[in-house]
């Protein structure tokens, strides 16, 4: 596990990242981020920033809500992200093999265990 830290359009993202050897090298299996900025509202203004961040399509990334203890959530077959409370949140990316450990991960993430990079 790696942590890492970065700032973008004035927020603020605290990352731990899980890789792994493989013959080419190291391949990322696991991100999850923590934002912090002012932005971050509401999960409209996430969705919206992370559109920005990833560069993504607002018409073509689909989204579907799914239930998180902190509140609603999006996510599509390799993202998830919510809102903590405003001005925080979490944002949890895998590889389309890994999808089926998304939604139990991301629901595994507590607000008392997203101080990463604090």
């Amino acid at each position: 596990m790696t942590e890492l830290r970065s700032e973008w359009d004035d927020v603020g993202l605290a990352s731990r990242v899980w890789e792994r050897q493989t013959p080419d090298g190291h391949r990322v299996d696991l991100r999850v981020h923590v934002l912090r900025g002012e932005r971050l509202v509401d999960l409209t203004a996430l969705r919206d920033f992370l559109g920005e961040y990833h560069e993504r399509d607002p018409a073509e990334w689909h989204l579907n809500e799914f239930p998180h203890d902190d509140g609603a959530g999006l996510h599509d077959d390799v993202q998830a992200f919510w809102l903590v409370e405003p001005g925080v949140a979490v944002s949890v990316l895998t590889l389309p093999e890994f999808s089926e450990s998304l939604l139990p991960t991301a629901r595994s993430i507590r607000a008392d265990n997203t101080d990463a990079g604090q």
